[in-house]
């Protein structure tokens, strides 16, 4: 049986890490694709995964950029083989009040966490289709469901990456393809760990198992969505959020 190929966008970020070696724990090979794929703390990580120098590669690539995924798919294929799963995790902000919020803070956080979705996707969805067999997971947010001050890019961003979800879904469901979203609250993340103290206490207070959420329990997640157990799950946004918010 041949072994699957996974691709993760953002895949050097924290939450991207916890994705990529819960992949290669089940046996993956791997690409992690960021724009920091080059960087000293990238670089110290793949030498900490040393022992799986042949099933993952870091590849260098700007997923807002759709000739840049192209690239990088095509280099993917060509060491890997055709992709089976893509993980869409990469994601910024650029918070401020709507009244405030400049074109650009608006363009780059659609541009990298929602065009991404479609740049990404547009390059692996023909050939799963073709093989009869693909995953493609979609890590939104807490914030795309509930909506939070602050943030009307980041939210309308991460809701339509859930209604892209649906709606390809439906595309792709008799192919053997699935398509579902993770929404993540919040998470033991560097981002996160920013928050001034008294901030971040008030946030734990209001999760109701009072405490952050740890990236492996969202890898934990998207290892279950691609796999073949979760042939029957697509079109489903879940909800990782420790029950911040339930509805």
């Amino acid at each position: 049986m041949r072994v699957k190929v996974a691709v993760v966008t953002g895949g050097v970020g924290e939450l991207g890490r916890a994705i990529v070696e819960r992949l290669l724990g089940d046996g993956c090979k791997v690409a992690a694709m960021d724009v920091a794929a080059e960087s000293e703390s990238a670089s110290k990580w793949m030498q900490s995964l040393n022992g799986n120098g042949e099933r993952l590669m870091v590849v260098r690539g700007d997923v807002s950029d759709f000739d840049s995924c192209t690239e990088i798919i095509r280099r993917v294929q060509d060491t890997f083989g055709p992709v089976d799963i893509l993980v869409n995790c990469a994601g910024i902000t650029r918070d401020g009040t709507l009244r405030k919020m400049t074109l650009d803070q608006w363009d780059a956080v659609m541009a990298v966490n929602l065009d991404s979705v479609f740049h990404m996707s547009r390059q692996v969805v023909e050939g799963m289709i073709e093989r009869g067999f693909g995953r493609i997971v979609n890590i939104a947010s807490v914030n795309g469901v509930k909506g939070q001050f602050g943030q009307t890019n980041y939210s309308s961003a991460k809701a339509g990456m859930h209604g892209f979800t649906m709606a390809l879904a439906q595309e792709v469901a008799r192919k053997g393809v699935t398509v579902n979203s993770v929404s993540p609250g919040y998470m033991n993340t560097a981002m996160v760990r920013q928050v001034p103290a008294e901030v971040l206490q008030n946030i734990v207070g209001q999760i109701p198992v009072g405490r952050l959420g740890e990236p492996r329990e969202i890898a934990a997640m998207v290892a279950f969505l691609a796999s073949d157990d979760a042939s029957f799950v697509t079109g489903a946004n879940f909800n990782v959020n420790g029950g911040l918010h339930m509805h």
